[in-house]
């Protein structure tokens, strides 16, 4: 569409990867495109279609390649992510996966923040260390980036906010001492849902969502993407897609374009329900430290202000220490609030941080249980009322054990 790309990204989420008006007259919707075989006129469209493909356009000569639906889906979420090109996979951690087998071979070596999303450290277990690669977890905010790239060092593998404690990475500064250093930088922004935050344009070469959270926005779809910022990136990862026979059904491609476009009005209620349920938790008695970067005392504020333009619906909170039990007596009394493990949709969701996930954050110094919350689009004061009869609940059972 003419001009699409200087519009506002409110814009662009409406109107990427719409169909064209063929004949004059169109559908508002892709249409949803289902098929494992793709026909050809003869010969010569196969083998120059086929060409083509192997040169690196997008262009689908077999059913898993993806024909209208998954074409749209990957304009959209590239306009979005400010990509060259972006990728469909059948989940948040297959894109992952995906990025970690285009980018290293045996024998070398990536960099990754110690709060990544931490099914990253069971691949590295069950899959890269089988076949030689290693991976190295390093604390963003207190390690020499500098010091510890290696010569085999190929990748720098970043999450910003990380996973359970949102710590805010200085992307900028990372991602320029890994492009002197010829590495490649990619991140996990699935916190923003591509929308609060750039990290191709501070310095990413990849991007990669669980577009099963805030781009699907209703709990109903699997899927992951991946965006780069070059045309060899974007072969390099495809091939590496096709090799491992990845493939998405094109409902679930059909559902995630739809909740795109109205990820701009989701993502703000979102955020205002969370930096409700944020400062009333701040404020609470009971409550020893609130995880939250749009609050003005989180350590990750600064940075938060300076690169993101919002926040999502994602909040820790850290009971006092000495409290055994509380966070299950917690998370088991509350109403509004479902028990889950994923989040990005519109209901809202608690779930206990387990213990050993939290050891592996190098800036976790509690000893308190903790508990995330994904705050949904319901009213914050309901949502308020609930954690406020829950933390009764608790109070209660230590009185009782006093």
């Amino acid at each position: 569409m003419s001009g699409l790309d200087q519009a506002h990204v409110q814009t662009r989420l409406v109107h990427a990867g719409s169909p064209e008006l063929n004949g004059g007259a169109g559908p508002v919707n892709v249409p949803v495109v289902r098929t494992s075989t793709v026909r050809f006129a003869d010969t010569a469209t196969h083998a120059a279609l086929n060409g083509r493909r192997t040169g690196g356009e997008r262009v689908a000569t077999y059913g898993r390649h993806g024909l209208d639906t998954h074409q749209a889906l990957e304009a959209a979420v590239a306009s979005l992510e400010g990509g060259y090109r972006s990728i469909l996979a059948p989940s948040g951690l297959s894109a992952i996966v995906l990025v970690l087998l285009a980018t290293l071979a045996p024998g070398e070596h990536a960099l990754v923040s110690d709060s990544v999303y931490s099914p990253v450290r069971r691949v590295d277990k069950a899959l890269l260390q089988r076949y030689g690669i290693e991976l190295e977890y390093f604390s963003p905010g207190k390690d020499d980036l500098e010091t510890l790239i290696r010569p085999t060092t190929r990748l720098l593998y970043l999450e910003s906010p990380s996973s359970l404690l949102y710590e805010v990475l200085d992307l900028p500064a990372l991602a320029a001492t890994a492009r002197r250093r010829g590495v490649l930088v990619a991140t996990d922004n699935t916190w923003s849902g591509g929308l609060y935050y750039q990290p191709l344009a501070l310095g990413a070469h990849i991007s990669i969502q669980a577009a099963t959270k805030y781009l699907a926005g209703h709990s109903d779809v699997m899927m992951g993407v991946v965006t780069v910022d070059s045309a060899e990136l974007a072969q390099r990862i495809g091939a590496t897609y096709d090799a491992l026979g990845l493939a998405v059904g094109a409902d679930d491609a059909y559902l995630t374009l739809r909740g795109i476009r109205t990820l701009d009005v989701r993502l703000a209620r979102h955020h205002q329900n969370a930096l409700s349920v944020a400062q009333y938790l701040s404020r609470h008695a009971d409550v020893a430290r609130v995880f939250y970067p749009a609050l003005p005392q989180d350590p990750g504020h600064a940075l938060w202000q300076r690169d993101f333009s919002g926040a999502s619906g994602l909040v820790s909170f850290a009971f006092p220490a000495g409290q055994p039990g509380a966070a299950a007596r917690f998370i088991d009394a509350l109403r509004y609030f479902s028990i889950g493990a994923s989040w990005g949709g519109y209901e809202s969701l608690a779930l206990q941080a387990a213990p050993e996930r939290l050891a592996e954050h190098s800036i976790w110094e509690g000893t308190g249980e903790v508990v995330r919350l994904h705050i949904g689009l319901e009213h914050p004061l309901d949502l308020a009322g609930d954690l406020d009869r829950a933390f009764g609940v608790v109070r209660d059972a230590l009185r009782r054990s006093a």
